[in-house]
C-alpha cells in the first residue's frame, strides 16, 4: 500500500511539473525577440531598437516618423494587450473581448461616441501628423507580428488580435480624458441633485472654500459666512461607506536656476494614477534627426501613442498634473429642444450584437437627471480635444518655446510645469479648454449655451520665473481667484497636498535631485493632525477603557508610516464620522441614482463647521447628541477594523492596512494566477492629502526629477517593468528600486539587446 501511495504521489508531481512545463512552453512562444534584424516598407532609413538592463527602449532613427515606427515596434512587442484595452475601453468595445460582463461599461463609454470622434478628428489632422500616426501604427503591427504567437490574455479570452489603426492612438488619448476628467461632469451632476433636493444654500455650504489654498499668486477665496443649513428630519438608516473618488491627480514643482548648484532649473513630477500590471508608462528614449540637428528625448511614453508624455530633451524638462478646471457643463433641455436617436451596436465575444440607443442634441449626448433631460457639453466631445501637437515639445529649447506650444495641444487639460537649462521655470495650462467664458458647477439653461464651446481657448494665465523662484501644483486651484471665475472649479483637490509642497519648498534655498526625491516621499500627516487632536480628546474622556487606543494615538509618529497604528485609527475615524453625519443625504441621493462620492473631498470645511457648531439636525438618528455621535463613530471604526484585520492592533499598522498591491486584471478574476502575474505586495507608505500619495492600488505612477543639461543625475522611477509578458526579465524590473526609493536613472544604461530594421527594397 505504501508503494502505491508513493507512486501516486510521484505521478502527481511529475504531471504537475509536466503541466507547468507545458504552460511555460506555450507562454514562451509569445515572448518577443529582442535581438536580430528585419526589413520594413514603413521606413526609408535603418531603425535600431535597443534595450538596457531594465528594458528601457532606445530608438535610433533618421527622422521623427522613423522614430515613431521604432517606438510603435517596441510597444507592439511589449504592451499590445494593454494598448488594446485602452482603445477598447475608450471606444466601448470591451464586450468583444469579455462578453456580456463588459456590456454595462461599454454602454457607459458609448455615451461619448469616441470611436466616431477619433475617425472624424483623424481626417482633419495635418498630413504630417497622419504620416506620424501611420508610421507608429505600422511599427506596432510589425512588432506584434514579430512575436508570432498571441499573448496569454488572448489565449484565455479566445479573442483575436486586431491590427492597430491610426485612429486607435487618438482613442488612447481619449482614454486619458475618461480617466482624468469624467469626475468633473459627475461632480456637476451630483451638485445638480443636491441643489434640487436641498437648495443652493446647501450647495454653497458643502462646497465652501477650505483653509488649504495654494494658488501660485497667494490669492484666497473669502471663507463661507452663511449659516449652517438645516437638514430635513432624518429617518433611521444603516450608515453606508460613502466612496471617495480617487484624485486622478499628481504633484509637480520646480525651482529656477537661482536655487540649484548648476544654474539650471529643476523639475519634479509624479503622476498619480491607478496601478495595475503592466504599469501604464513605458520608458523610452528617441534619437533622430530634425532640421539637420540631432534630437534626443528621454522619458515615459503611453503605449498606444507615438509621443514622449513626460521627460526631457536636455534643453527643457516637462511634467504634468491634472488641471481640474471646469471643462464640462450640463445643458438643461426644454420640452421643445431638438433631440434625435442614434443606434450604437455593441459586438459580443461570440459575435452576437446588442443595440444601444443614444439620445443626442446639438449640445452633446443626453442623460436624464431627476427625470429631466440634460445634454453634456464636454471638452472631450469637441474637435480640438485630441491631436499630435504634444510631439512639438520635443523641439522646444526654452520655457518660452514650451509655453507657445501649450495652448494648441490636444490632451485633457493639465498643469504644465516646464524648466530649461538656462534656469527658467514656468507653469501654464496645456490641453483643450473650451472658450466659453462662464463655466458652471450647476446646469446651464439652453438659451445660455455659448457657441464658444466649439473653440479652444488660447488666452491662458501663466507664471514664469517668479521672484521667489518656486512653482508648485497638486491638483488644487493654481490660477488666481480672479481667473478662477473664468476657468471654474472642475473638482479641484482640497489643497492640503499643494500647501505642504509649497511650505517644504520654502524650507530650503538650494536644492539637488535628492532633496526633490525626499519631498516626493514626504508622508508627514499635517492634514490629519486636527483629526488626531479631536479623536484623542474624545478618547481621553474614558482613559481606562481606551488605554490601548490612546497609546497608539500618542505614538502615531504624525505620518503615514508603515508601523503606525495611530495613523490608521485617525484616517478611518475621519471617514467613518463623515459617513455617519452625511448618511441621510447619501441615502436620499442614492434614491435618485446619485451619490456624494464626487463631492466627498469637498466636505472637509463643512464637517469641521458641523463639529464645532453641533447643529441638532445633523445628528444621525442612531445617536442622541453630538457627543454620542463623535464617540459612536470611533466605536464603528474599531468594529470595522476588527472585522477586517482581527483583534491584534499590530495588524492595524498602516503598512498592512494600506499595503500596495499592484495586480494584473486577470489575476483579480483568477486568483490562482496572482503569484505569477502580480507585483509583490509592499508595505503601505503614504496616503491622500500629503506629497507621498499611495493607496492599495493607486499612487505615483512614476517619479521624475531632472535638471536639463545635467541629465546624468536625472531620475525616472516606475513601479513595474517594461514588458507585459510575465516570463520576461523586464516584467518586474525596476519595481524593487521604486519601493525602496532608489534613484533609478532617467537615461538608459548599458544596452544589452538590439534589433535593426532595414528599409525593404
Amino acid at each position: 500500500m505504501f508503494k502505491v501511495i508513493k507512486w501516486l504521489v510521484l505521478l502527481i508531481v511529475v504531471l504537475g511539473l509536466a503541466g507547468t512545463a507545458l504552460v511555460y512552453g506555450v507562454l514562451s512562444l509569445s515572448m518577443p525577440a529582442l535581438d536580430g534584424k528585419g526589413q520594413s516598407t514603413a521606413i526609408n532609413k535603418p531603425v535600431t531598437i535597443s534595450r538596457d538592463a531594465l528594458g528601457q527602449a532606445v530608438i535610433n532613427a533618421q527622422s521623427r516618423n522613423n522614430a515613431a515606427y521604432g517606438l510603435g515596434y517596441a510597444h507592439g512587442q511589449d504592451r499590445f494587450f494593454q494598448m488594446d484595452l485602452l482603445r477598447r475601453n475608450a471606444a466601448g468595445e470591451l464586450s468583444e473581448l469579455f462578453g456580456k460582463a463588459a456590456l454595462g461599461l461599454d454602454k457607459k463609454m458609448r455615451f461619448h461616441q469616441l470611436r466616431k470622434r477619433s475617425r472624424a478628428i483623424l481626417n482633419t489632422l495635418p498630413e504630417s501628423d497622419k504620416q506620424l500616426l501611420n508610421s507608429y501604427a505600422q511599427g506596432v503591427n510589425e512588432g506584434l507580428a514579430q512575436v508570432g504567437f498571441a499573448s496569454f490574455e488572448y489565449l484565455l479570452t479566445g479573442a483575436a488580435q486586431k491590427p492597430w489603426q491610426s485612429e486607435d492612438s487618438l482613442l488612447v488619448i481619449f482614454s486619458m480624458y475618461l480617466d482624468l476628467q469624467s469626475a468633473t461632469f459627475e461632480r456637476d451632476k451630483a451638485l445638480i441633485h443636491i441643489e434640487q433636493a436641498y437648495g443652493q444654500h446647501m450647495v454653497d455650504f458643502l462646497t465652501q472654500p477650505s483653509q488649504y489654498q495654494a494658488a501660485l499668486d497667494g490669492s484666497k477665496f473669502a471663507p463661507f459666512t452663511g449659516t449652517i443649513p438645516q437638514l430635513p428630519a432624518q429617518a433611521q438608516h444603516t450608515v453606508k461607506n460613502i466612496q471617495v473618488n480617487q484624485e486622478r491627480g499628481s504633484n509637480n514643482w520646480a525651482v529656477t536656476g537661482a536655487h540649484t548648484q548648476t544654474g539650471a532649473a529643476m523639475l519634479s513630477d509624479d503622476m498619480h494614477l491607478s496601478m495595475a500590471m503592466p504599469v501604464i508608462w513605458y520608458k523610452a528614449q528617441l534619437n533622430y534627426q530634425q532640421n539637420g540637428e540631432q534630437a534626443q528625448v528621454t522619458g515615459v511614453s503611453l503605449p498606444g501613442a507615438p509621443a514622449i508624455v513626460v521627460g526631457s530633451n536636455n534643453k527643457i524638462a516637462w511634467g504634468f498634473t491634472n488641471g481640474y478646471i471646469d471643462t464640462a457643463d450640463w445643458i438643461a433641455l426644454n420640452d421643445d429642444s431638438k433631440t434625435w436617436q442614434v443606434n450604437e451596436p455593441i459586438v459580443m465575444a461570440d459575435g452576437e450584437r446588442e443595440d444601444y440607443s443614444l439620445t443626442l442634441s446639438e449640445y452633446g449626448p443626453v442623460k436624464y437627471i431627476n427625470k429631466k433631460p440634460y445634454a453634456l457639453s464636454w471638452a472631450a466631445h469637441q474637435p480640438y480635444a485630441v491631436d499630435m501637437e504634444l510631439v512639438k515639445l520635443e523641439q522646444a529649447n526654452t520655457v518660452d518655446d514650451a509655453l507657445a506650444i501649450a495652448s494648441n495641444v490636444g490632451i485633457p487639460v493639465q498643469n504644465l510645469m516646464v524648466v530649461d537649462s538656462q534656469g527658467g521655470a514656468a507653469w501654464q495650462h496645456i490641453g483643450a479648454i473650451p472658450a466659453r467664458k462662464t463655466p458652471s458647477e450647476l446646469s446651464v439653461n439652453e438659451n445660455e449655451y455659448s457657441p464658444d464651446w466649439q473653440q479652444n481657448e488660447h488666452q491662458r494665465p501663466y507664471v514664469k520665473n517668479p521672484k521667489n523662484g518656486r512653482l508648485w501644483t497638486g491638483n488644487s486651484r493654481v490660477v488666481s481667484a480672479t481667473d478662477n471665475t473664468r476657468f471654474g472649479n472642475g473638482g479641484y483637490a482640497l489643497g492640503a497636498r499643494s500647501s505642504q509642497i509649497r511650505d517644504r519648498l520654502f524650507e530650503k534655498q538650494s536644492f539637488a535631485e535628492s532633496d526633490f526625491y525626499a519631498l516626493q516621499l514626504d508622508n508627514q500627516a499635517r492634514f490629519l493632525t486636527p483629526w488626531h487632536t479631536l479623536l484623542l480628546n474624545q478618547l481621553k474622556k474614558d482613559k481606562a477603557k481606551n488605554a490601548q487606543y490612546i497609546s497608539a494615538l500618542e505614538n502615531w509618529q504624525q505620518c503615514a508610516c508603515a508601523s503606525s497604528v495611530g495613523y490608521t485609527l485617525v484616517k478611518h475615524y475621519r471617514s467613518t464620522l463623515i459617513n455617519t453625519v452625511f448618511a441621510s443625504m447619501e441615502h436620499a441621493l442614492n434614491e435618485q441614482d446619485a451619490t456624494l462620492k464626487y463631492v466627498k473631498r469637498d466636505l472637509e470645511p463643512a464637517i469641521w463647521q458641523l463639529i464645532k457648531g453641533r447643529p441638532g439636525s445633523w445628528v444621525n438618528p442612531e445617536y442622541k447628541n453630538w457627543d454620542e455621535q463623535l464617540l459612536g463613530a470611533f466605536s464603528d471604526t474599531v468594529t470595522a477594523l476588527r472585522a477586517e484585520y482581527g483583534d491584534n492592533l499590530q495588524n492595524w499598522q498602516w503598512g498592512k492596512v494600506n499595503a500596495l498591491n499592484i495586480e494584473h486584471p486577470f489575476a483579480k478574476q483568477m486568483p490562482i494566477l496572482a503569484k505569477f502575474l502580480n507585483m509583490p505586495v509592499a508595505p503601505g507608505f503614504g496616503d491622500s492629502y500629503m506629497p507621498a500619495v499611495q493607496g492599495k492600488s493607486f499612487g505615483a505612477s512614476q517619479r521624475f526629477i531632472a535638471q536639463p543639461g545635467h541629465l546624468e543625475n536625472a531620475i525616472m522611477a516606475v513601479p513595474g517593468g517594461q514588458s507585459g509578458h510575465p516570463l520576461s526579465a523586464f516584467y518586474r524590473a525596476g519595481f524593487s528600486d521604486y519601493i525602496e526609493g532608489k534613484h533609478t536613472p532617467l537615461l538608459p544604461q548599458t544596452l544589452i539587446h538590439q534589433i535593426v530594421i532595414e528599409p525593404a527594397r
